[in-house]
């Protein structure tokens, strides 16, 4: 699923941030993204949700992933819920070069 920008449906443009709508799955074997689910992207936690241990394993991740500090990345939305909007101060172009390098390859 790709917009007119040339990103995917679940990253957004955001002045020089972008957003990324998230789909967590917590308590997952290893941390990884594991695809794209619903519009968003998937990403495997290996962290319960439990007391923002998932919220924080996200976001340690997500900054890893796309070389950035952690306090570059911020939970907008859906903080209790699996279903988030992130903030990442980062160029959308440098965050889907990152994060398409980590997408399963259909064959």
């Amino acid at each position: 699923m790709s917009c007119a920008d040339g990103f995917p449906g679940w990253l957004h443009p955001d002045g020089s941030a972008c957003l990324l709508e998230v789909s967590v799955v917590p308590n997952a074997r290893r941390t990884a993204v594991d695809g794209e689910h619903g519009g968003a992207l998937r990403v495997r936690l290996g962290a319960p949700a439990v007391d923002g241990k998932a919220n924080a394993a996200l976001t340690d991740y997500l900054a890893q992933c796309c070389d950035v500090p952690r306090r570059a990345v911020k939970i907008k939305t859906g903080l209790t819920a699996r279903r988030k909007r992130v903030q990442i101060d980062a160029p959308a172009g440098a965050v889907w070069l990152r994060l398409s390098a980590l997408l399963p390859q259909s064959v």
